[in-house]
Parts: structure tokens; C-alpha cells; sequence
């Protein structure tokens, strides 16, 4: 990366990931949610450091590492460390439509499209444990492929027996592995787009969320120049959105 930065998320068997030790993060009061933090914070340190001084690491590696540290230039008033943990999925909605891996691979499309997501469906490590021979092993990394896809409007907002005036562009209704392919920054700053028209509109029209006009946000939307589909062709009649749950 630029300016002598590099990316060592996620990366081989031992990595900055504390794996597994983030579960009770979204039902956690804020107290043990600066526990979890704390514990995240001192496993990549003391990884780090055990890299850099252990006399078991090769010399090469301990070389390697001690050349390395925190970012100088940023984050300056908290030590150079981020101020907030990186929570890529926590809770997440279950709406009329959810978002699954058949929409990402293009086996179904949805036809109330609000945005395009494009990344791979993303899962890391889920846990580290003891193999029958005595290795250590790690479980649940996913890396998928992915074509350009449309998001449904109907995952973006409750079902209407839960609640008539929100919007969600976040925690939308999706699958685990869905989402690991949605939760993009820039995706989510398309669906905020969107999410903020929609919210217009069903002021103007006087209407649940749930009920405006399709054509006219679709209208809107395209009109702002937002990507709904990369193929422009698409019939209504291919839509099997109806088996996305």
C-alpha cells in the first residue's frame, strides 16, 4: 500500500483475526463490549510482539516484524490506534425478501432493485480448534465469486406487521453469506442514497414505506444516476425473487 502502509488483514493460518472471541459482541452491554475491544487490542499487539522479540521466530520474520508498527500519522489522539472495532455484521433484519447466495451468484434477481453489489462473499475464520492428530486448524473461511447483482428494495425495509416508517441500507435482510458480500462501504452509501429517496417519497405520497409507488422511485433513481441493473434487457417475467427467501 502507499506511504510504506501495508494490509495484513485476514491473512494465512495466524493472523491479526482473533478468531472466534467476537460472538458475544452484539448482545454485549458496553462495558463487555470494552472487554471484547480490549481483548481484540491486546491479541494483535501481543501477536506482533511475539513476532518481533520470541526466540522461537526465525530470525528472518523477528527481522521483519521489528521494522514494523502503528501507523504514525494516523489516529494521533488515541495512541495510533483506531478509535472504534471494526463490527463487519452484527444483528441484521429479516424482512419480507432476504438477500441470499442465489442472488449474488445470479440464480435469482431481484426486480426492485435499489443499488449493485459486487463483492465476493466474504466470511473469515470462525473458530481455531484441535484436530484428532494433534494440529491446530482453523474453520469457516469463505472466499466465493460473484457477478454484479441488484439488491431488492423489500430487503431494505421491515416487514410492514413490525414496522411502517424505517429504513434499513445497513443491517439489511440478508443471509450470513450474503452479507459478506454486501456489507461494502461503497454499497452502502448507494443504499443510503436510495434509502433517502425512498424516505422522501413516502413522505410526499403520504405512505408507508412499504407502500409507495415502485415505478416513481425507480424513476427517481434512475434519473440521479443510480446503477440498478447491468442488464438493461432484464424482463419482469425472469424475476425469482419470489424463492429468495
Amino acid at each position: 500500500m502507499p506511504n510504506r502502509k501495508t494490509d495484513t488483514n485476514n491473512n494465512f493460518a495466524v493472523s491479526s483475526d482473533f478468531i472466534g472471541m467476537n460472538y458475544g459482541y452484539p448482545d454485549a452491554d458496553y462495558a463487555k463490549r470494552e472487554k471484547i475491544i480490549q481483548a481484540h487490542k491486546d491479541w494483535q499487539m501481543g501477536l506482533f510482539y511475539t513476532y518481533a522479540t520470541h526466540p522461537r521466530v526465525p530470525d528472518k520474520i523477528r527481522v521483519a516484524y521489528q521494522k514494523l508498527g502503528l501507523a504514525k500519522d494516523e489516529f494521533l489522539d488515541n495512541d495510533h490506534w483506531p478509535r472504534q472495532l471494526y463490527v463487519r455484521e452484527a444483528r441484521r433484519m429479516v424482512s419480507d425478501y432476504v438477500m441470499t447466495e442465489n442472488n449474488c451468484r445470479g440464480k435469482i434477481i431481484a426486480q426492485d432493485s435499489v443499488g449493485m453489489g459486487a463483492y465476493n462473499m466474504d466470511s473469515h475464520h470462525t473458530q481455531r480448534y484441535i484436530t484428532a492428530e494433534g494440529f491446530v486448524s482453523n474453520e469457516g473461511d469463505i472466499q466465493a465469486g460473484t457477478h454484479p447483482y441488484p439488491i431488492s428494495y423489500r430487503s431494505m425495509v421491515p416487514k410492514a406487521t413490525q414496522c411502517t416508517n424505517l429504513l434499513v441500507p445497513v443491517c439489511l435482510s440478508a443471509s450470513h453469506i450474503a452479507y459478506g458480500s454486501i456489507r461494502m462501504e461503497p454499497v452502502f452509501m448507494v443504499l443510503a442514497q436510495s434509502a433517502a429517496t425512498a424516505a422522501a417519497q413516502a413522505i410526499d405520497q403520504n405512505s408507508d414505506v412499504q407502500k409507495i409507488d415502485d415505478a416513481k422511485l425507480k424513476a427517481r433513481l434512475i434519473e440521479d444516476k443510480q446503477v440498478l441493473d447491468i442488464v438493461p434487457s432484464r424482463k419482469a417475467a425472469g424475476d425469482k425473487s419470489s424463492a429468495a427467501r
